[in-house]
């Protein structure tokens, strides 16, 4: 799916800033911190940090830390075991996985393409790792898509903008989705070329860059009339924003970091997974919370009539890869 925002877009709906991100920050940390010693954490509907532990001295820590500890059956040891089983021996298109923290499993999630021998399968697949994975189906199809519109152009397809960025002598670029910049080198806003793509990684990654050789447009550092002026890694449960270029700005919640998904093109690991909705045209644009720059619409399935899945590409390691910032 398809996500953005423009080179000069219209204000929306600001979201929250101030300590928003606070609760992911901490979050993130704490993962980092503990690593495997921990089955993951998110956020609560209170707005509380919650660690999963499997043993008092870790439950310890967690709690002198400043977040919630909860003890559950299923360490992050034998989670990132089943996940990475998975990442070797399901590649079916139309299926998707992540390490879910609240039930403490690896949730498989399987679209309506995925019917007959090959549900079966996945069924078989699933079951060999017993309590740790489990499945569930999603309505609609997982696809990335391009369309015609409004927004960034290249090769026929509609894209949406991401986030403006720079390097430390000052040259400007955009970020958006690889599997946009794949189908393309120059872009355009529909009337005036804007710039030269200089990097694509799609699938395994999906996220590109174009270099500006557009000296006349505004460039500016925000998502609309927000002003973006870091990067982060959100945490499960925290909301969320997107801005594209065919649904506007829409809200959601984190619902699973380091997401892989099989897209009919390859796989795609290292995702974050969100209830926000998109569609086609969306592609590429920027998932942010307050002031934070978190990533880059990759995929997903449904619509924002019904709602749907969406998966972003977290935004820090294109950051660091193309050696870039938000400003």
């Amino acid at each position: 799916m398809l996500v953005g925002t423009g080179l000069a877009a219209s204000p929306a709906s600001a979201a929250p800033s101030g300590d928003a991100f606070a609760p992911s920050a901490l979050a993130s940390k704490l993962d980092a911190q503990f690593g495997v010693n921990t089955a993951g954490s998110y956020i609560d509907s209170a707005g509380k940090v919650v660690v999963n532990v499997t043993d008092a001295a870790t439950a310890k820590s967690v709690k002198a830390s400043g977040a919630t500890p909860r003890f559950v059956s299923r360490s992050g040891a034998e989670l990132a075991s089943a996940d990475n089983a998975l990442k070797s021996s399901l590649k079916t298109p139309g299926t998707a996985f992540a390490i879910d923290p609240v039930s403490n499993q690896v949730v498989v999630s399987v679209d309506s393409t995925v019917t007959g021998a090959s549900l079966a399968a996945v069924e078989a697949t699933v079951a060999k790792l017993g309590e740790n994975a489990r499945i569930e189906k999603t309505a609609g199809e997982l696809s990335v898509k391009i369309s015609g519109g409004d927004a960034i152009y290249a090769g026929g397809g509609r894209c949406s903008l991401g986030f403006n960025v720079r390097n430390s002598a000052g040259t400007t670029y955009f970020l958006t989705a690889g599997h946009c910049t794949n189908i393309g080198s120059t872009w355009t806003n529909g009337s005036a070329t804007l710039g030269t793509r200089a990097g694509t990684s799609f699938p395994g990654n999906d996220y590109g860059i174009v270099r500006y050789t557009n000296t006349t447009i505004t460039k500016t550092g925000g998502v609309g009339s927000v002003d973006i002026t870091s990067a982060g890694t959100p945490a499960v449960g925290a909301t969320v924003y997107r801005r594209g270029s065919t649904t506007g700005l829409r809200s959601g919640r984190v619902t699973a970091l380091n997401s892989t998904v099989n897209y009919s093109e390859g796989s795609v690991s290292g995702l974050i997974r969100t209830t926000v909705c998109a569609e086609p045209g969306d592609s590429g644009g920027s998932l942010y919370a307050g002031s934070t720059a978190l990533g880059l619409t990759s995929g997903g399935s449904g619509n924002c009539s019904s709602g749907g899945t969406t998966y972003f590409q977290p935004v820090v390691e294109p950051l660091s890869v193309y050696g870039v910032s938000v400003y």
